[in-house]
């Protein structure tokens, strides 16, 4: 059984992941080529090191200080799933909440614990006032049609910060109304 809750700044330690399998093993990804997305092959293996997971913890105790929303999901009482949305909204008319991260630890993908934390998400953004989820998505093929099968679509107006940050994400927004 997989239990969803609210993770505090107390419990987000590097102890709280010592279950969590980041890998992903990307062949494809999605790459803006003259305008237009087209699917090229760029092979690699994504984990975090363990810089990465400092920098992890740090992000989400903030989110979390500054009134963001973290879920986790445990299964048998240990972390295979979270999701992060900071407080603040931005992009004018657009409304966007920043989803910041959501990720699914490779031995428990494919079971609907990414689509119930993003529903989350979408509820938590949702009732602070925002108009849309704003993701900077992992271009890998199997990420995309991920985001694609919540509903988002290439996002109208480009976080500036996002793309420097990753300039190989795609840039992506979900509406919100339907909630």
């Amino acid at each position: 059984m997989i239990e969803y809750r609210a993770l505090t700044c107390g419990e987000i330690k590097k102890e709280l992941f010592k279950d969590f399998i980041r890998r992903q093993v990307v062949t494809d990804c999605w790459r803006k080529v003259n305008g237009e997305w087209t699917i090229k092959s760029d092979p690699f293996i994504d984990d975090w090191s363990a810089e990465d997971y400092e920098l992890l913890l740090k992000c989400l105790k903030n989110t979390v200080d500054t009134g963001g929303f973290v879920l986790g999901a445990f299964y048998d009482g240990a972390l295979k799933g979270f999701v992060s949305v900071e407080s603040e909204i931005f992009g004018g008319d657009n409304g966007y909440m920043d989803l910041t991260s959501i990720h699914v630890s490779e031995d428990k993908r494919g079971l609907g614990i990414g689509k119930a934390l993003f529903s989350a998400a979408k509820e938590f953004a949702s009732s602070k006032g925002a108009k849309k989820l704003y993701i900077s998505a992992h271009s890998a093929v199997e990420s995309q049609a991920f985001y694609k099968k919540m509903g988002c679509a290439e996002a109208k107006e480009y976080s500036e910060a996002h793309v420097e940050k990753e300039p190989f994400d795609c840039q992506l927004e979900c509406d919100l109304k339907a909630l």
